[in-house]
């Protein structure tokens, strides 16, 4: 779905709102589990997602990586919020899948709701996976590498008669 701009200030409430009218539209027919999400980008814009179930269930793909994909296929990569619904009475966290794809684009605010009543859960995304693996990740290990290539090694510095002093 297109995003729909909205002001920059919408609350958690509105953006569990909007995620409800994206879980109504889920495809789930194996499970019968709904789930609706809404993102919120950096510039105010709403993407909506909702799990689309496939008979082969690893083609299955979840309301919040559904959302993503959308808004990153519309230029979208900076996100301010992402709410999530399902019919369970209790706030129901992403799974782990959904959790590293949430984290890989940066720290932002997550809002678990419900469909039924207005319970909802408040975290960010650093806190759903506190050991996330991140695009800084690589970086530090690009960084290690390139120290690593700049350095002579033990073995090089004995072909080369230098001695190396750690």
């Amino acid at each position: 779905m297109a995003a729909n701009s909205l002001p920059q200030d919408i609350s958690d409430v509105e953006l569990v709102h909007l995620a409800r009218a994206a879980m109504k539209r889920a495809h789930c027919p194996y499970s019968k589990f709904p789930v609706g999400a809404a993102l919120l980008t950096e510039s105010g814009e709403i993407v909506q997602g909702c799990n689309v179930e496939n008979a082969s269930y690893g083609g299955t793909i979840c309301a919040e990586r559904s959302a993503i994909v959308s808004a990153v296929s519309q230029g979208y990569t900076k996100f301010r919020a992402i709410a999530v619904v399902t019919e369970l009475s209790e706030p129901a966290s992403p799974c782990g899948l959904c959790r590293q794809f949430l984290v890989e684009f940066g720290d932002y605010k997550v809002v678990v709701g419900t469909a039924s009543n207005n319970k909802i859960l408040i975290t960010s995304t650093r806190a759903l996976l506190p050991f996330a693996f991140t695009p800084e990740s690589l970086d530090t290990f690009e960084q290690e590498k390139a120290s690593e290539a700049k350095g002579l090694k033990q073995d090089d510095a004995t072909e080369h008669n230098v001695t190396v002093v750690s």
